[in-house]
């Protein structure tokens, strides 16, 4: 009786399993790398386990004023060339140092202009395997549906149920593993050149409406416009939202950001983001019926790592992070 349960679970076992990677993934992937080997390997290794039949990867180059890039550049492009599986793959390296900014951004602009779609992850961005069917599906689904601009593997809730379906609808444009197509990046502009235009409108307080949100939103993007802040994401942020762009976000987290450590470069400090617990979603994917933000959930996002994040905080953990240095 015990050797037939035993055989039974399994058999419930291997079923799970086999559904689980019961798919042949058909998306291309965009791979962003630069000088990080422990964490590339580690992402590297999912993607592997995908096997995308085309992989394109974006490298930056080693930083003048950091001699042990050089070698940690290397190492990590040499995790590239391991590839076992049949895959075209694409290069964009960087023989010098572009910055975040320039580098992330061109290389989605060399992405995009190679194909079509891309799921996309950087290499400190761990995703769970139901990330690359989820993507795919939500991809296939909304491609012609300019309301959506972006899916999304994140879920920042905190283990908030926010609704019965597979996913939901965000203005967030989070971009720890992520999924769009050509059509949506033709509005990206790096330069935020329509910001002049339209910063001192109403539209931020019209889309935003707390006042809090609308300063932090408002500083982040003048702050990026005059070149202060070495960053691609918020101008994506301002893009999709002067389209009235949606973002797909999965009612589980999907993906771990397991870069947060003294070597990163934006990601540095103790954050309740760093290696959040990943979920199981179940498949086929159940639709919402509808196509409505929700916007309970932005609140919550906007509370807890937005505009609402007490500065206080912030200043603590970067406190704490030091010590954990000097005492290590």
């Amino acid at each position: 009786m015990i050797i037939l349960i035993i055989k039974n679970l399994k058999l419930f076992l291997n079923y799970g399993k086999y559904k689980m990677y019961d798919f042949q993934l058909k998306t291309p992937v965009a791979f962003l790398i630069f000088n990080r080997p422990d964490t590339t390997r580690r992402v590297f290794a999912e993607i592997a386990k995908a096997r995308p039949p085309k992989l394109l990867v974006v490298a930056d180059g080693p930083r003048a004023d950091h001699p042990d890039d050089v070698e940690k550049c290397a190492a990590v492009r040499a995790i590239i060339d391991g590839i076992d599986w049949d895959c075209k793959v694409l290069t964009n390296y960087s023989d010098i140092n572009l910055g975040c900014k320039r580098r992330v951004s061109s290389g989605l602009d060399w992405v995009f202009d190679t194909v079509e779609e891309a799921i996309i992850l950087e290499d400190d961005c761990l995703p769970h395997p139901a990330f690359f069917r989820f993507c795919e599906e939500m991809l296939n689904k909304y491609r012609d549906d300019k309301r959506i601009a972006m899916i999304s593997g994140d879920n920042f809730q905190f283990g908030r149920k926010r609704t019965e379906y597979s996913y939901y609808f965000s203005r967030y444009p989070h971009i720890w593993g992520w999924a769009s197509w050509r059509r949506a990046w033709e509005n990206y502009d790096v330069d935020m050149k329509l910001w002049p235009e339209i910063r001192d409108g109403g539209w931020l307080q019209d889309l935003l409406g707390a006042k809090i949100s609308v300063w932090y939103w408002k500083n982040r993007f003048e702050n990026v416009y005059k070149g202060k802040i070495d960053t691609w994401d918020y101008q994506w942020t301002f893009s999709c939202w002067i389209q009235s762009a949606l973002t797909i976000l999965p009612a589980v987290n999907l993906v771990s950001n397991i870069g947060f450590s003294t070597g990163a470069v934006h990601t540095i400090g103790i954050s309740e983001l760093a290696e959040m617990k990943t979920g199981h979603m179940v498949f086929p994917i159940s639709h919402p019926p509808y196509i409505l933000r929700d916007s309970v959930a932005d609140s919550i996002t906007d509370r807890t790592i937005f505009s609402g994040r007490p500065l206080l905080q912030k200043g603590i953990n970067k406190i704490k992070h030091t010590l954990r240095g000097v005492f290590k």
